[in-house]
């Protein structure tokens, strides 16, 4: 029998169990020996079998010091100054607890192993802040003074001020040395801001996946990190919510027994083995607690795991089984996010992330109807106004970043088809050269510099394409049908999809090569005001109208991928809608963000995500 290598030309890797995430995602959280008091927000740090926690709260302000080894916590010496809030650096026998509340305080003690002393105050009084380090250099960001994002670094003798967070915030937690490591979480936000701080300055880097609030637990560095827990207290919920840092992304892994903010955590750990301890879990339990729970993983060792990475192919010893994986499109589901601002329908929309778009445009549904100039931002959990367009309207198209994109097209009061041109550059709207033929409800995709725009209503429909050079529109080959009203799949000027459109609704579709258009395979259902994300090999379009309906077309939900050869239905939006739009410019159908649309109150926002998945290949 010929070997697969000789066929091939390549190995595939055996394993004895399927890959996952990361290493972490094999990881849990078990129930360690609870703290001699029930407690909440004070000083700690530690390791997991060597932790400690400094001061807290526990119906008032106190200074008790408990230290953990592993198998239980004792007390040791108090704190000279009974208080909460603060931040912890160091070990059982060489640390420090700095600032706090009632104050906020700038004062400094200094642990030796056996009793608290007084050592240089801060610059600057705060509380809920976050830090971590030793007792020889640490570091300390943001917090509450009123809300700062001042940092300042320890030398063991005295403090400094460093460069400021790129967010202002407080209940954030530090993770790492004063040289590298991360801030993560926190308010006012939506507790999902993670930064990275590389000895000089901050720079900001992929949020949170889930909303932590602020008052959450870390452990480990800045390439390799846990957040759990946060909220508690005075929030509106304490959350149980784990996380793992890769140095580039997050991924959510197993979550803690006890929901939970305002814990101690022993960040001196790492990513795979660290310890909660204390907390919140208020508003629906007791105010403060004394449960600890302690990570560990327990996946085979580091040497012999296996990575979960789309397109590796793989042979399960186990199981005896071939396996390839792939993006699980079929598992792919919509999760309802944040209501834009302004409610409306027939806006424009531009973004290639998920976490990070634009809203511009459109119509209110008040009478008489209004256009608007509204412009929004998204960045991944709200939405936030920012400068508008220089001409209201609606039905225009737009395509590029929420940092830099292009708006063309549209209809203007009184209706009007417009050629109008603007481009953003993440802080405002500027006019510049025009489309050549003014219309409405066209298509379009690409970077903001690079677009190519067809179609659309001038009022009835049209097959003019033109391409955008970053300083003037040119027209080029035309669709083979002329239409207004489709979805636009397609990331650069010379790939696109014109899908469906027009009213009544057809169910063609064609593709653009960057000098012709080509009819290819239909969509499964005929409408017309969907949009569309991704890419003409791996897209989808989701939504719209469909005729005859009330009134006077019934609302879609429809999802559909395209894979380049076929289109396949997949689950539908948790709110039906057309007259919405997305963030046009994200590469693949993993990920898709559709927002603002008709079906009152027309302020919805979903977002789209299809996992990674081990799939069996069996022969046919």
């Amino acid at each position: 029998m010929a070997k697969y290598s000789d066929i091939k030309g390549f190995t595939v890797q055996t394993v004895s169990t399927d890959p996952v995430a990361s290493f972490q995602d094999t990881g849990s959280w078990a129930s360690a020996a609870n703290m001699v008091a029930n407690n909440r927000d004070g000083a700690s740090n530690g390791t997991t079998n060597a932790a400690w926690n400094a001061g807290g709260y526990d119906g008032s302000s106190n200074a008790r010091h408990e230290q953990y080894d592993g198998t239980s916590w004792t007390e040791a010496a108090d704190i000279n100054t009974a208080r909460q809030a603060m931040s912890g650096a160091g070990t059982q026998t060489a640390a420090i607890a700095a600032s706090g509340e009632p104050g906020p305080k700038i004062q400094t003690e200094e642990w030796d192993g056996s009793s608290w002393t007084e050592v240089n105050d801060q610059n600057t009084a705060r509380s809920y802040r976050g830090g971590s380090g030793t007792a020889t250099a640490a570091l300390i960001s943001g917090g509450q003074s009123p809300v700062i994002g001042n940092t300042e670094t320890w030398d063991g003798t005295n403090w400094t001020e460093v460069a400021d967070l790129n967010n202002v915030r407080f209940g954030n937690m530090y993770t790492g040395t004063t040289t590298a490591g991360i801030s993560i979480g926190g308010t006012p936000g939506p507790g999902v801001y993670v930064e990275n701080w590389n000895g000089s300055a901050w720079t900001e880097v992929g949020d949170l996946n889930a909303t932590h609030f602020a008052y959450l637990g870390a452990s480990g560095t800045s390439t390799s990190a846990l957040a759990f827990g946060g909220g508690g207290g005075n929030a509106p919920t304490a959350y149980a919510l784990t996380e793992f840092w890769d140095g580039s992304s997050w991924t959510e892994v197993a979550d803690m027994s006890t929901a939970r903010g305002a814990h101690g955590s022993a960040r001196n750990g790492t990513s795979s083995s660290t310890l909660a301890y204390g907390g919140s879990r208020a508003p629906a339990g007791p105010s403060y607690t004394n449960v600890s729970e302690e990570w560990t993983i327990t996946a085979p060792s580091p040497t012999t795991f296996a990575k979960l990475t789309e397109g590796q192919l793989f042979f399960n010893s186990t199981t005896n089984t071939f396996k390839e994986t792939i993006t699980d499109l079929g598992a792919g589901s919509w999760a309802s996010g944040a209501n834009i601002n302004t409610a409306r329908e027939g806006t424009a929309g531009a973004g290639d992330s998920a976490e990070a778009a634009l809203l511009l445009g459109g119509y209110t549904t008040s009478s008489p109807t209004v256009r608007v100039a509204n412009t929004e931002s998204w960045d991944g959990s709200s939405w936030t106004e920012v400068n508008d367009l220089n001409q209201a309207r609606y039905v225009m198209k737009s395509s590029g970043t929420s940092t830099a994109a292009l708006a063309y097209g549209g209809d203007t009061p009184p209706p009007t088809n417009v050629a109008i041109t603007e481009t953003w550059d993440g802080s405002s709207w500027t006019e510049v050269n025009d489309l050549n033929t003014a219309r409405r409800s066209l298509g379009g995709v690409g970077p903001y510099t690079s677009v190519v725009a067809f179609g659309g209503l001038t009022p009835s429909g049209t097959a003019v394409t033109e391409t955008w050079d970053g300083t003037n529109w040119t027209e080029v080959g035309d669709l083979n049908t002329a239409r207004g009203l489709q979805a636009s799949v397609g990331v650069t000027q010379t790939a696109a999809l014109s899908v469906s459109g027009n009213f009544p609704q057809g169910s063609n579709v064609e593709q653009w090569d960057g000098s012709s258009w080509t009819e290819i395979a239909e969509v499964n259902t005929a409408r017309y005001n969907a949009s569309g994300s991704g890419s003409t090999t791996s897209g989808l379009v989701f939504g719209g109208r469909i005729f005859p309906g009330s009134p006077p077309a019934a609302y879609s939900a429809l999802t559909e991928s395209w894979n380049g050869t076929a289109w396949t239905e997949r689950a539908d939006l948790a709110t039906a809608r057309g007259d919405g739009t997305s963030a046009q410019n994200i590469s693949n159908n993993s990920k898709a963000l559709y927002y603002s649309g008709s079906n009152p109150p027309y302020v919805y926002t979903e977002e789209w995500t299809a996992p990674l998945a081990n799939k069996t290949i069996t022969a046919s």
